[in-house]
């Protein structure tokens, strides 16, 4: 069966979210499993560790392809994508919302989102927990420090954390995106959020994508946000990184 959802865009609708073609679902499926035997050897079990399929800037083929694979996470960062491929996809998915949380759009989105990733003030979670009570939440932590880069500062992560235990929601881990290029930088960042999350008696561990998934394994993370290397290169600017 061959689904479009492979290289060469197509301008067209969809919210304006870049069409693709030529990427076969068995395709993706191998991807995947190229991905759980790297998984396995960099030291945990497959079967214990969540892929999230990131579909951001590809069509709603690209869902079904990860869905009819065996993948049914799948993660968006921007509100308007995801809304577009839970109308256009026939995928039964279960929706990972990873972008940073706008309030405004919040209400929109809860009822088709499992997993919020990004939560890093306690109004956003507020917001969550009012438009989708026990939602699984994550509270994104701002490991590289620089202070354009989203997440709560470290020193606050324990206060937001009892803050957000406080709510209706499940609190069930950390979430983190480590420095580009930066190999022992990000395995150093991972170490902490691992022991931080160790340390508050949290599940998760949101980290590892597309450039360096097998540090964050080896750091002990339970969840993986792939794109590139489930779907191959994403078209346009949106492909740098996931």
């Amino acid at each position: 069966m061959v689904l479009e959802v492979g290289s060469n865009i197509e301008a067209a609708g969809h919210g304006g979210v870049a069409l693709v073609t030529a990427c076969e679902a068995d395709a993706v499926a191998s991807r995947i499993e190229g991905v759980r035997r790297r998984v396995a050897h960099a030291g945990q079990d497959p079967d214990q560790v969540r892929i999230v399929a990131v579909t951001k800037g590809f069509g709603p083929d690209a869902v079904d392809a990860a869905v009819i694979a065996g993948l049914r996470d799948v993660g968006e960062n921007y509100a308007q994508e995801l809304l577009a491929k839970v109308e256009d996809s026939s995928a039964d998915a279960r929706w990972h919302f990873l972008g940073q949380v706008q309030r405004n759009k919040v209400r929109r989105l809860a009822p088709f989102v499992r997993t919020w990733h990004a939560i890093d003030r306690i109004a956003a979670a507020r917001s969550v927990a009012g438009a989708g009570p026990g939602a699984e939440v994550m509270i994104q932590v701002n490991v590289i420090g620089a202070p354009s880069k989203p997440g709560c500062p470290p020193e606050d992560v324990d206060d937001l954390v009892a803050g957000c235990r406080r709510l209706p929601l499940d609190v069930s881990g950390l979430m983190a995106v480590g420095p580009a290029g930066d190999i022992e930088g990000t395995r150093k960042c991972f170490r902490w959020l691992a022991e931080r999350a160790r340390r508050l008696g949290l599940r998760e561990l949101s980290m590892g994508m597309s450039d360096d998934y097998e540090i964050a394994i080896a750091e002990g993370a339970t969840t993986l946000r792939l794109g590139r290397v489930i779907f191959g290169p994403r078209p346009g600017p949106a492909g740098a990184r996931r």
